[in-house]
């Protein structure tokens, strides 16, 4: 058994994937997605949000490199890191919501605690 999904993509369309979703995540502040994507991305968005915790240069061009808007890594840095100075890890929750009418896909809402 491998230790992520796949999700029925190669790497570099799973990287991408996890870049938008993780993008848009810290954007929103509250998404919906398969829980199998929620899963996934869950443990990149809490690394991120510790790194922007760190807040020196070096974490801000290590974010910079993930994510695709400069405005959303400004506000990971400046607004959301700050909120958890206190809180070590658990900075995300994924709530299961059931299943998309379409294909049954099984659902979920991420969201920063």
């Amino acid at each position: 058994m491998s230790a992520y999904q796949k999700l029925g993509r190669d790497s570099s369309a799973r990287k991408a994937l996890f870049r938008t979703v993780v993008t848009a995540l810290f954007d929103k502040e509250r998404i919906e997605t398969t829980e199998g994507k929620a899963q996934e991305v869950k443990g990149i968005a809490e690394e991120l949000i510790t790194l922007a915790k760190r807040g020196d240069l070096h974490a801000r061009r290590q974010a910079l490199a993930f994510i695709y808007d400069e405005s959303v890594v400004k506000k990971l840095f400046e607004n959301i890191a700050p909120r958890y100075t206190e809180r070590h890890g658990g900075y995300t929750r994924v709530i299961k919501t059931g299943v998309r009418k379409g294909d049954s896909a099984p659902m979920a809402i991420l969201e920063l605690v």
